[in-house]
Protein backbone atom coordinates (compact mmCIF):
# COMPACT_ATOMS: atom_id res chain seq x y z
CA UNK A 1 0.00 0.00 0.00
CA UNK A 2 2.90 2.35 0.37
CA UNK A 3 4.58 1.53 -2.45
CA UNK A 4 0.95 2.12 -4.34
CA UNK A 5 0.74 5.71 -2.33
CA UNK A 6 4.72 6.68 -3.55
CA UNK A 7 3.66 5.65 -7.33
CA UNK A 8 0.89 7.67 -7.08
CA UNK A 9 2.46 10.73 -5.27
CA UNK A 10 5.66 10.14 -8.40
CA UNK A 11 2.70 10.43 -11.03
CA UNK A 12 1.43 13.30 -9.65
CA UNK A 13 4.80 15.18 -8.92
CA UNK A 14 5.64 14.50 -13.17
CA UNK A 15 2.62 15.52 -14.23
CA UNK A 16 3.20 18.80 -11.93
CA UNK A 17 6.47 19.49 -13.46
CA UNK A 18 5.11 18.87 -16.61
CA UNK A 19 2.33 20.85 -16.34
CA UNK A 20 4.50 23.77 -15.24
CA UNK A 21 6.52 23.50 -18.28
CA UNK A 22 4.41 22.72 -21.09
CA UNK A 23 1.52 24.97 -20.01
CA UNK A 24 -1.37 22.75 -21.39
CA UNK A 25 -4.57 23.23 -22.66
CA UNK A 26 -3.67 26.77 -23.55
CA UNK A 27 -2.37 27.90 -19.67
CA UNK A 28 -0.44 30.70 -18.92
CA UNK A 29 3.26 29.96 -17.33
CA UNK A 30 0.85 31.47 -13.59
CA UNK A 31 -1.92 28.97 -14.56
CA UNK A 32 0.25 25.71 -15.31
CA UNK A 33 2.33 26.47 -11.79
CA UNK A 34 -1.12 26.79 -9.93
CA UNK A 35 -1.76 23.63 -11.50
CA UNK A 36 1.33 21.91 -10.82
CA UNK A 37 1.17 22.53 -7.47
CA UNK A 38 -2.66 22.02 -6.98
CA UNK A 39 -1.73 18.71 -8.29
CA UNK A 40 0.74 17.63 -5.37
CA UNK A 41 -1.39 18.94 -2.70
CA UNK A 42 -4.27 16.78 -3.94
CA UNK A 43 -2.23 14.17 -4.15
CA UNK A 44 -0.53 14.49 -0.86
CA UNK A 45 -4.27 14.87 0.67
CA UNK A 46 -5.15 11.61 -1.39
CA UNK A 47 -2.15 9.44 -0.55
CA UNK A 48 -2.15 9.95 3.10
CA UNK A 49 1.72 10.17 2.93
CA UNK A 50 1.90 12.66 5.13
CA UNK A 51 -0.68 14.50 7.90
CA UNK A 52 -3.71 17.07 5.98
CA UNK A 53 -2.10 19.62 8.03
CA UNK A 54 0.89 19.43 6.38
CA UNK A 55 -0.12 19.03 2.78
CA UNK A 56 -2.36 22.36 3.56
CA UNK A 57 1.07 24.21 5.03
CA UNK A 58 2.58 23.00 1.62
CA UNK A 59 0.32 24.27 -0.30
CA UNK A 60 0.19 28.24 1.23
CA UNK A 61 4.39 28.23 1.12
CA UNK A 62 4.15 27.03 -2.45
CA UNK A 63 1.93 29.99 -3.35
CA UNK A 64 3.66 32.28 -1.63
CA UNK A 65 7.04 31.97 -2.43
CA UNK A 66 6.24 31.65 -6.08
CA UNK A 67 4.86 34.75 -5.97
CA UNK A 68 1.46 33.20 -7.64
CA UNK A 69 -0.71 34.99 -4.92
CA UNK A 70 -0.14 37.28 -2.24
CA UNK A 71 -0.41 36.36 1.37
CA UNK A 72 -3.60 38.21 2.36
CA UNK A 73 -5.08 35.94 -0.79
CA UNK A 74 -3.40 32.65 0.39
CA UNK A 75 -4.96 32.89 3.98
CA UNK A 76 -8.69 34.76 3.07
CA UNK A 77 -9.42 31.06 4.20
CA UNK A 78 -8.68 31.97 8.06
CA UNK A 79 -11.16 34.84 7.47
CA UNK A 80 -14.26 32.43 6.17
CA UNK A 81 -17.26 31.41 7.91
CA UNK A 82 -16.37 28.13 7.13
CA UNK A 83 -12.99 28.31 9.41
CA UNK A 84 -14.90 30.23 12.69
CA UNK A 85 -17.97 27.56 12.40
CA UNK A 86 -14.88 24.72 12.79
CA UNK A 87 -13.96 26.82 15.93
CA UNK A 88 -17.14 27.20 17.28
CA UNK A 89 -18.29 23.69 16.51
CA UNK A 90 -15.04 22.40 18.88
CA UNK A 91 -15.78 24.43 21.22
CA UNK A 92 -19.35 23.60 21.37
CA UNK A 93 -18.62 19.98 21.14
CA UNK A 94 -16.18 20.09 24.28
CA UNK A 95 -18.72 22.01 26.23
CA UNK A 96 -21.60 19.26 25.28
CA UNK A 97 -18.49 16.68 26.64
CA UNK A 98 -16.98 18.39 30.00
CA UNK A 99 -20.87 19.09 31.28
CA UNK A 100 -21.80 15.39 30.87
CA UNK A 101 -24.75 16.49 28.87
CA UNK A 102 -23.11 14.38 25.61
CA UNK A 103 -23.43 11.40 27.87
CA UNK A 104 -26.74 12.26 29.71
CA UNK A 105 -28.04 12.26 26.06
CA UNK A 106 -26.33 9.09 25.49
CA UNK A 107 -28.19 7.86 28.12
CA UNK A 108 -32.05 8.73 27.48
CA UNK A 109 -30.87 7.71 23.49
CA UNK A 110 -29.56 4.03 24.46
CA UNK A 111 -32.88 2.31 24.97
CA UNK A 112 -33.98 3.18 21.85
CA UNK A 113 -29.94 2.63 20.15
CA UNK A 114 -29.07 0.20 21.66
CA UNK A 115 -30.99 -2.79 20.46
CA UNK A 116 -28.19 -4.04 18.15
CA UNK A 117 -25.71 -2.10 15.90
CA UNK A 118 -27.63 -1.72 13.31
CA UNK A 119 -30.12 -0.25 14.72
CA UNK A 120 -27.33 2.20 16.43
CA UNK A 121 -26.07 3.65 13.02
CA UNK A 122 -29.49 3.94 11.50
CA UNK A 123 -31.00 5.55 14.43
CA UNK A 124 -27.74 8.04 14.04
CA UNK A 125 -28.01 8.21 10.26
CA UNK A 126 -31.99 9.15 11.07
CA UNK A 127 -31.03 11.81 13.69
CA UNK A 128 -28.83 13.31 10.92
CA UNK A 129 -31.00 13.58 8.22
CA UNK A 130 -33.22 14.91 10.68
CA UNK A 131 -31.36 17.95 11.66
CA UNK A 132 -30.43 18.47 8.11
CA UNK A 133 -34.14 19.99 8.16
CA UNK A 134 -33.90 22.47 11.07
CA UNK A 135 -29.91 23.12 11.22
CA UNK A 136 -28.57 25.18 7.63
CA UNK A 137 -24.91 23.83 8.73
CA UNK A 138 -23.40 20.53 8.61
CA UNK A 139 -20.34 21.61 10.95
CA UNK A 140 -23.52 22.19 13.62
CA UNK A 141 -25.48 19.03 13.14
CA UNK A 142 -21.64 17.53 13.69
CA UNK A 143 -20.73 19.71 16.60
CA UNK A 144 -24.20 18.75 18.42
CA UNK A 145 -24.37 15.17 17.64
CA UNK A 146 -20.95 14.03 17.76
CA UNK A 147 -20.78 14.45 21.53
CA UNK A 148 -23.95 12.51 21.62
CA UNK A 149 -22.93 10.00 19.52
CA UNK A 150 -19.37 9.31 20.94
CA UNK A 151 -21.34 9.00 24.66
CA UNK A 152 -23.66 6.22 23.16
CA UNK A 153 -20.46 4.24 21.80
CA UNK A 154 -18.93 4.67 25.22
CA UNK A 155 -22.19 3.29 27.06
CA UNK A 156 -22.23 0.58 24.66
CA UNK A 157 -18.72 -0.96 25.11
CA UNK A 158 -17.62 0.57 21.71
CA UNK A 159 -14.20 1.37 23.12
CA UNK A 160 -11.39 4.06 21.42
CA UNK A 161 -10.10 1.93 18.14
CA UNK A 162 -12.55 -0.21 17.55
CA UNK A 163 -14.15 -0.42 14.60
CA UNK A 164 -17.44 -0.13 16.12
CA UNK A 165 -16.25 2.78 17.26
CA UNK A 166 -14.94 4.56 14.24
CA UNK A 167 -18.16 3.55 12.49
CA UNK A 168 -20.30 5.72 14.82
CA UNK A 169 -18.21 8.29 14.04
CA UNK A 170 -18.09 7.69 10.01
CA UNK A 171 -22.16 7.26 10.11
CA UNK A 172 -22.50 10.91 12.11
CA UNK A 173 -19.80 12.55 9.48
CA UNK A 174 -21.39 11.39 6.51
CA UNK A 175 -25.31 11.45 7.85
CA UNK A 176 -24.77 15.02 9.08
CA UNK A 177 -23.63 16.17 5.37
CA UNK A 178 -24.30 14.03 2.37
CA UNK A 179 -28.26 13.97 2.97
CA UNK A 180 -28.50 17.59 2.82
CA UNK A 181 -27.02 17.54 -0.23
CA UNK A 182 -30.92 17.34 -1.23
CA UNK A 183 -31.81 20.08 0.94
CA UNK A 184 -31.39 23.64 -0.68
CA UNK A 185 -30.69 25.54 2.54
CA UNK A 186 -28.22 22.99 4.33
CA UNK A 187 -25.15 22.64 2.58
CA UNK A 188 -22.66 25.60 0.87
CA UNK A 189 -22.50 24.19 -2.43
CA UNK A 190 -26.47 24.47 -2.20
CA UNK A 191 -26.08 27.72 -1.25
CA UNK A 192 -23.35 28.70 -3.87
CA UNK A 193 -25.21 27.37 -6.57
CA UNK A 194 -28.61 29.19 -5.99
CA UNK A 195 -26.54 32.78 -5.36
CA UNK A 196 -24.58 32.08 -8.29
CA UNK A 197 -27.38 30.81 -10.93
CA UNK A 198 -29.79 33.71 -9.27
CA UNK A 199 -27.17 36.21 -10.01
CA UNK A 200 -25.57 35.12 -13.20
CA UNK A 201 -28.76 33.49 -14.70
CA UNK A 202 -31.65 34.80 -13.29
CA UNK A 203 -32.77 31.04 -12.19
CA UNK A 204 -34.55 30.76 -8.86
CA UNK A 205 -34.83 27.63 -7.06
CA UNK A 206 -38.08 26.50 -5.04
CA UNK A 207 -37.40 25.14 -1.77
CA UNK A 208 -40.15 22.39 -2.86
CA UNK A 209 -39.46 21.56 -6.38
CA UNK A 210 -35.41 21.33 -4.96
CA UNK A 211 -36.35 19.03 -2.18
CA UNK A 212 -38.80 16.58 -3.96
CA UNK A 213 -36.24 16.34 -6.92
CA UNK A 214 -33.80 15.48 -5.24
CA UNK A 215 -34.11 14.05 -1.71
CA UNK A 216 -35.71 10.65 -2.46
CA UNK A 217 -32.37 9.07 -3.79
CA UNK A 218 -29.98 11.76 -2.94
CA UNK A 219 -31.90 11.63 0.28
CA UNK A 220 -33.40 8.66 1.48
CA UNK A 221 -31.92 6.08 -1.25
CA UNK A 222 -28.15 7.07 -0.37
CA UNK A 223 -28.58 7.34 3.16
CA UNK A 224 -29.64 3.76 3.25
CA UNK A 225 -26.51 2.88 0.89
CA UNK A 226 -24.81 4.40 3.58
CA UNK A 227 -26.13 2.52 6.45
CA UNK A 228 -25.33 -0.64 4.78
CA UNK A 229 -21.84 0.43 3.82
CA UNK A 230 -20.79 1.38 7.36
CA UNK A 231 -21.96 -1.98 8.85
CA UNK A 232 -19.94 -3.84 5.67
CA UNK A 233 -16.86 -2.29 6.29
CA UNK A 234 -17.26 -1.53 10.32
CA UNK A 235 -18.73 -4.35 11.64
CA UNK A 236 -19.15 -4.65 15.32
CA UNK A 237 -22.18 -5.43 17.78
CA UNK A 238 -22.69 -3.63 21.10
CA UNK A 239 -22.65 -4.89 24.26
CA UNK A 240 -25.34 -6.26 26.06
CA UNK A 241 -25.20 -4.94 29.69
CA UNK A 242 -27.78 -6.73 32.19
CA UNK A 243 -27.16 -4.00 35.22
CA UNK A 244 -28.44 -0.51 34.79
CA UNK A 245 -26.65 2.24 33.26
CA UNK A 246 -23.84 3.96 35.37
CA UNK A 247 -24.57 6.84 36.66
CA UNK A 248 -24.17 10.27 34.16
CA UNK A 249 -22.01 13.01 36.39
CA UNK A 250 -21.79 16.54 35.99
CA UNK A 251 -24.13 19.16 37.50
CA UNK A 252 -27.87 19.03 36.40
CA UNK A 253 -28.26 22.59 36.78
CA UNK A 254 -25.14 23.43 34.21
CA UNK A 255 -26.34 20.63 32.03
CA UNK A 256 -29.83 21.85 31.59
CA UNK A 257 -28.26 25.71 31.09
CA UNK A 258 -26.25 24.29 28.56
CA UNK A 259 -29.32 22.73 26.77
CA UNK A 260 -31.79 26.01 26.94
CA UNK A 261 -27.95 27.57 25.72
CA UNK A 262 -27.91 25.15 22.92
CA UNK A 263 -31.63 25.45 22.14
CA UNK A 264 -31.15 29.02 21.49
CA UNK A 265 -28.50 28.22 19.36
CA UNK A 266 -30.30 25.51 17.46
CA UNK A 267 -33.15 28.48 16.81
CA UNK A 268 -31.01 30.85 15.38
CA UNK A 269 -29.57 28.34 13.25
CA UNK A 270 -33.17 27.19 11.76
CA UNK A 271 -34.50 30.39 11.04
CA UNK A 272 -31.31 32.00 9.57
CA UNK A 273 -33.42 33.11 6.47
CA UNK A 274 -35.67 35.63 8.78
CA UNK A 275 -32.88 37.66 10.39
CA UNK A 276 -29.65 36.79 8.05
CA UNK A 277 -26.95 36.47 10.84
CA UNK A 278 -24.31 33.94 9.28
CA UNK A 279 -24.50 30.58 10.70
CA UNK A 280 -20.77 31.16 11.72
CA UNK A 281 -21.82 33.93 13.71
CA UNK A 282 -24.29 32.94 16.12
CA UNK A 283 -21.56 29.82 16.63
CA UNK A 284 -19.23 31.66 17.46
CA UNK A 285 -21.45 33.86 20.01
CA UNK A 286 -22.45 30.64 21.34
CA UNK A 287 -18.77 29.77 21.56
CA UNK A 288 -17.65 32.93 23.20
CA UNK A 289 -20.30 32.35 26.24
CA UNK A 290 -19.42 28.57 27.05
CA UNK A 291 -15.64 29.92 27.18
CA UNK A 292 -16.20 32.28 30.01
CA UNK A 293 -14.44 30.58 32.48
CA UNK A 294 -16.73 31.84 35.51
CA UNK A 295 -19.56 29.76 33.87
CA UNK A 296 -17.62 26.41 33.69
CA UNK A 297 -18.57 25.04 30.62
CA UNK A 298 -15.65 25.25 28.86
CA UNK A 299 -12.57 25.91 31.26
CA UNK A 300 -9.33 26.99 30.37
CA UNK A 301 -7.78 23.89 30.79
CA UNK A 302 -10.66 21.95 28.18
CA UNK A 303 -10.28 24.54 25.56
CA UNK A 304 -6.70 23.86 25.53
CA UNK A 305 -7.36 20.16 24.29
CA UNK A 306 -10.80 21.52 22.59
CA UNK A 307 -9.77 23.27 19.45
CA UNK A 308 -7.57 21.21 17.26
CA UNK A 309 -5.47 22.99 15.19
CA UNK A 310 -4.01 20.44 12.73
CA UNK A 311 -7.59 20.27 11.54
CA UNK A 312 -8.36 23.78 10.93
CA UNK A 313 -5.18 23.76 8.89
CA UNK A 314 -6.59 21.57 6.64
CA UNK A 315 -10.23 22.77 6.75
CA UNK A 316 -8.25 25.84 5.02
CA UNK A 317 -5.79 24.24 2.85
CA UNK A 318 -9.12 23.01 0.94
CA UNK A 319 -10.58 26.43 0.90
CA UNK A 320 -7.73 27.76 -0.18
CA UNK A 321 -7.51 25.04 -2.78
CA UNK A 322 -10.96 26.05 -4.29
CA UNK A 323 -10.63 29.72 -4.14
CA UNK A 324 -7.08 29.59 -6.34
CA UNK A 325 -8.54 26.86 -8.49
CA UNK A 326 -11.16 29.64 -9.40
CA UNK A 327 -9.31 32.72 -9.25
CA UNK A 328 -6.45 31.56 -11.54
CA UNK A 329 -9.22 30.40 -14.26
CA UNK A 330 -7.73 27.01 -14.12
CA UNK A 331 -11.36 26.10 -12.91
CA UNK A 332 -12.50 27.11 -16.41
CA UNK A 333 -9.97 25.69 -18.42
CA UNK A 334 -10.62 21.94 -16.19
CA UNK A 335 -14.15 22.36 -17.01
CA UNK A 336 -14.08 22.89 -20.86
CA UNK A 337 -11.20 20.12 -21.02
CA UNK A 338 -13.76 17.77 -19.37
CA UNK A 339 -16.37 19.05 -21.58
CA UNK A 340 -14.68 18.52 -24.62
CA UNK A 341 -13.98 14.63 -24.13
CA UNK A 342 -17.76 13.91 -22.84
CA UNK A 343 -20.20 12.46 -25.30
CA UNK A 344 -22.57 14.66 -25.36
CA UNK A 345 -25.41 14.20 -27.80
CA UNK A 346 -28.71 15.90 -28.38
CA UNK A 347 -31.55 13.18 -27.92
CA UNK A 348 -29.56 11.10 -26.09
CA UNK A 349 -30.68 12.00 -22.67
CA UNK A 350 -29.51 9.35 -20.25
CA UNK A 351 -25.77 9.66 -21.76
CA UNK A 352 -25.90 13.14 -21.56
CA UNK A 353 -27.19 13.14 -17.98
CA UNK A 354 -24.53 10.90 -16.57
CA UNK A 355 -21.84 13.15 -18.70
CA UNK A 356 -23.51 16.07 -16.94
CA UNK A 357 -23.20 14.28 -13.52
CA UNK A 358 -19.43 13.29 -14.56
CA UNK A 359 -18.53 16.71 -15.52
CA UNK A 360 -19.59 17.93 -11.86
CA UNK A 361 -17.32 15.05 -10.01
CA UNK A 362 -14.68 15.63 -11.73
CA UNK A 363 -14.49 19.47 -11.38
CA UNK A 364 -15.02 18.82 -7.83
CA UNK A 365 -12.24 16.81 -7.53
CA UNK A 366 -10.24 20.11 -8.29
CA UNK A 367 -12.23 22.51 -6.69
CA UNK A 368 -13.83 20.52 -3.89
CA UNK A 369 -17.41 20.37 -3.53
CA UNK A 370 -18.34 24.41 -2.87
CA UNK A 371 -16.21 25.65 -5.57
CA UNK A 372 -17.73 23.52 -8.41
CA UNK A 373 -21.08 25.61 -8.52
CA UNK A 374 -19.10 28.75 -9.11
CA UNK A 375 -17.20 26.87 -12.01
CA UNK A 376 -19.91 24.78 -13.51
CA UNK A 377 -22.76 27.33 -13.46
CA UNK A 378 -21.59 30.40 -16.20
CA UNK A 379 -21.02 27.18 -18.14
CA UNK A 380 -24.80 26.24 -18.16
CA UNK A 381 -26.38 28.18 -20.73
CA UNK A 382 -24.13 26.18 -23.14
CA UNK A 383 -24.06 23.20 -21.72
CA UNK A 384 -28.56 23.17 -22.65
CA UNK A 385 -27.84 24.07 -26.05
CA UNK A 386 -25.60 21.31 -26.46
CA UNK A 387 -27.95 18.33 -24.71
CA UNK A 388 -31.04 19.70 -25.68
CA UNK A 389 -31.94 20.33 -21.81
CA UNK A 390 -33.02 23.10 -19.60
CA UNK A 391 -31.00 25.63 -18.07
CA UNK A 392 -32.55 24.38 -14.97
CA UNK A 393 -32.49 20.47 -15.32
CA UNK A 394 -28.37 21.27 -16.56
CA UNK A 395 -28.44 23.44 -13.23
CA UNK A 396 -29.65 20.40 -10.78
CA UNK A 397 -27.36 17.75 -12.69
CA UNK A 398 -24.39 20.00 -10.34
CA UNK A 399 -25.79 18.29 -6.80
CA UNK A 400 -25.35 15.41 -7.81
CA UNK A 401 -21.86 16.02 -9.59
CA UNK A 402 -20.91 17.95 -6.23
CA UNK A 403 -22.33 15.72 -3.58
CA UNK A 404 -20.40 12.62 -5.21
CA UNK A 405 -16.96 12.41 -3.29
CA UNK A 406 -13.80 10.60 -4.54
CA UNK A 407 -11.99 11.79 -1.16
CA UNK A 408 -12.82 13.40 2.14
CA UNK A 409 -11.08 16.72 1.04
CA UNK A 410 -13.90 17.57 -1.01
CA UNK A 411 -16.26 18.19 1.69
CA UNK A 412 -14.51 19.91 4.60
CA UNK A 413 -17.28 19.29 7.46
CA UNK A 414 -16.52 15.81 7.06
CA UNK A 415 -13.24 16.13 8.06
CA UNK A 416 -14.06 18.17 10.39
CA UNK A 417 -16.64 15.70 11.93
CA UNK A 418 -14.33 13.17 12.43
CA UNK A 419 -11.89 15.50 14.20
CA UNK A 420 -14.24 16.14 16.46
CA UNK A 421 -14.95 12.17 16.91
CA UNK A 422 -11.27 11.63 17.35
CA UNK A 423 -11.00 9.54 14.73
CA UNK A 424 -8.58 9.11 11.61
CA UNK A 425 -9.94 10.72 8.47
CA UNK A 426 -8.37 7.72 6.18
CA UNK A 427 -11.34 5.66 7.49
CA UNK A 428 -13.95 8.00 5.08
CA UNK A 429 -12.21 6.49 1.98
CA UNK A 430 -13.85 3.20 2.38
CA UNK A 431 -16.82 4.72 2.39
CA UNK A 432 -16.37 7.51 -0.09
CA UNK A 433 -14.76 5.16 -2.92
CA UNK A 434 -17.55 2.64 -2.44
CA UNK A 435 -20.66 5.41 -2.08
CA UNK A 436 -18.71 6.71 -5.92
CA UNK A 437 -18.95 3.38 -7.37
CA UNK A 438 -22.93 2.74 -5.87
CA UNK A 439 -23.77 5.94 -7.32
CA UNK A 440 -22.50 5.56 -10.88
CA UNK A 441 -23.91 2.06 -10.59
CA UNK A 442 -27.17 2.43 -9.37
CA UNK A 443 -28.13 5.87 -7.63
CA UNK A 444 -27.32 7.11 -11.07
CA UNK A 445 -29.82 5.19 -13.16
CA UNK A 446 -32.35 5.98 -9.91
CA UNK A 447 -32.04 9.61 -10.42
CA UNK A 448 -32.73 9.32 -14.25
CA UNK A 449 -36.04 7.08 -13.61
CA UNK A 450 -37.38 9.45 -10.95
CA UNK A 451 -36.35 12.89 -13.22
CA UNK A 452 -38.18 11.32 -16.04
CA UNK A 453 -41.36 10.71 -14.00
CA UNK A 454 -41.39 14.27 -12.90
CA UNK A 455 -41.05 15.29 -16.44
CA UNK A 456 -37.87 16.45 -16.59
CA UNK A 457 -36.48 15.50 -19.58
Amino acid sequence: MIRLKETVFAVALVLAVWASIMHPAGMTTDQGMTFGIVLITLALWGTGLVPGYVASTFLFVALILTGLFAPQDVFSSFASTAIWLVVAGFVIGAAITHSGLGARLGALARPHLSKSYAALIGGLMILGMGLGFVMPSSLGRAAVLVPVGMALADALGLEKGSLGRTGVAVIIAVGTNMPSFAILPSNIPNIILSGVAEQSLGAHFSYADYLLLHYPILGIVKSAAIVGLVLYFFPASVAVIAEAPAPVTGSSRRQWVLLAILMVTLGFWSTDQLHGINAAWIGLATALVLMVPQLGFVPPPVFKNAVDFSMILFVAGALTLGTVVNASGLGDIIAHAVLQVLPFQQGSDFLNFISLSLLGMVTSLFTTAPGAPAVLTPLAPELAQTTGFTINTVLMTQVIGFSTVLFPYQIGPLIVAMGLAGENTRHLLKITLSLFVVTILVLLPLDYLWWMLLGKF
